[in-house]
């Protein structure tokens, strides 16, 4: 029993880190869809949010990392304020990009 047991937990380890997000393949993604508004660094891009009229978080504050990994997708996802959906951003690339996100931390 307690080797089916090791073996079924073993495999549900395995499952997970080959299903856990890549903040390296999630920085790819960000280069080619986010980057334009949000800045090299996540910093924001000053004359993106001139021309918007708008203030862009910076991805690096305390505010935005403390959003959960759903509100984050969910940003992405369904756009908020003057920032549209990102469509082109889905499954697997949704998640690294959520990684590549956290790893932008102060």
């Amino acid at each position: 029993m307690r080797i089916i047991l090791t073996t079924l937990t073993l495999a549900g380890l395995s499952a997970t880190a080959a299903s856990a997000a890549d903040a390296k393949a999630g920085q790819a993604v960000y280069n080619t869809s986010c980057k334009s508004c949000h800045g090299p660094d996540g910093g924001g891009s000053p004359s993106v949010a001139k021309m918007m009229k708008v203030e862009i978080k910076d991805l690096k504050s305390a505010d935005i990392q403390a959003l959960s990994d759903a509100d984050i997708k969910s940003i992405v996802s369904s756009g908020k304020g003057k920032m549209r959906p990102v469509a082109t951003v889905t499954g697997g690339a949704l998640d690294n990009v959520v990684a590549y996100v956290r790893s932008l931390k102060n």
